[in-house]
């Protein structure tokens, strides 16, 4: 599998052009896009959003079965009241409602990038709330279910990701991401790329690989593995912190905390690749 991924990358090298420190972000979208549609000719590019099932139809038609009744819809229900609870518009802009689209985004005054979760858990303290007590954290429960339904009023609007290059510290946190994406780490010596690129559309063990493009549209997400057998309606949703928590794992790399500087330029690199592609989530994935 090693070798696999070796060669793989090797070949791949010409095509994917993100690693050179010359090219800007236009750049490694059009990159980013120009390989995927080589390697799956015919899938359209909206029809990325939807993870796996954009390029295998058996598993499309269980999923397009299972969103008739949707596994995570009470704990949208509850993402919903807890918005109300909480007083979460008062912190955002439009009330909070329809602006996932630009999360991440590069905050000039910190000199960092914001997540939606980030904002989420500063409102929630401006606001009076013990996270505490309220058992908030950033990877899943309570809070990914607030930020679920905050996804949900974005649906349908295309991710709008700006990196704003006049600015180096802008620059640098993209770069930083982008590097992230593609560095091998842990036991196993693996990237993001060798999964989602290199390899998309491949089996590991019993899950098929889902391509870079278009991960960000869909998340929160509701998974199978995270809901297991429980009764607990948030047990299985995850924001994308957790599950990159989750991938560093598996390769055998120790998992940072959600939130940390390298997992927020992670995010912003790989949600600016998605750029133009309609946000769908929260969505169910295996």
């Amino acid at each position: 599998m090693k070798k696999l991924l070796i060669t793989l990358s090797a070949l791949t090298a010409m095509v994917i052009a993100p690693l050179q420190a010359s090219a800007s972000p236009q750049d490694d979208l059009d990159s980013f896009r120009s390989y995927f549609n080589q390697h799956f000719p015919g899938v359209a590019l909206q029809d990325y959003g939807n993870g796996i099932y954009a390029i295998d139809h058996v598993r499309r038609f269980e999923w397009q079965e299972s969103e008739e009744f949707p596994p995570y819809e009470e704990a949208l229900e509850i993402g919903k009241n807890l918005f109300e609870k909480y007083n979460i518009g008062s912190c955002f802009k439009k009330g909070g409602k329809g602006i996932k689209q630009n999360y991440p985004y590069f905050d000039q005054k910190s000199g960092k990038v914001r997540t939606l979760e980030q904002d989420l858990m500063a409102c929630l303290k401006r606001n009076g709330v013990d996270t505490k007590a309220e058992k908030l954290g950033y990877k899943k429960g309570k809070l990914a279910a607030i930020s679920a339904y905050m996804a949900s009023t974005s649906n349908g609007k295309k991710q709008n990701v700006v990196v704003p290059e006049d600015d180096e510290r802008a620059m640098a946190a993209y770069e930083d991401g982008k590097t992230f994406f593609y560095a091998k780490r842990g036991q196993l010596n693996f990237s993001c790329a060798d999964c989602h690129i290199y390899n998309a559309g491949k089996m590991a063990r019993g899950n098929l690989l889902s391509p870079a493009l278009g991960q960000t549209s869909h998340f929160p997400v509701w998974r199978k593995k995270w809901a297991g057998n429980s009764s607990d309606p948030l047990k299985g949703l995850g924001t994308i912190q957790r599950r990159y928590g989750g991938c560093n794992k598996q390769v055998r790399a120790k998992s940072l905390k959600a939130q940390a500087s390298s997992y927020n330029n992670l995010e912003y690199f790989h949600t600016y690749m998605s750029n133009g592609i309609e946000l769908n989530g929260p969505a169910v994935r295996q």
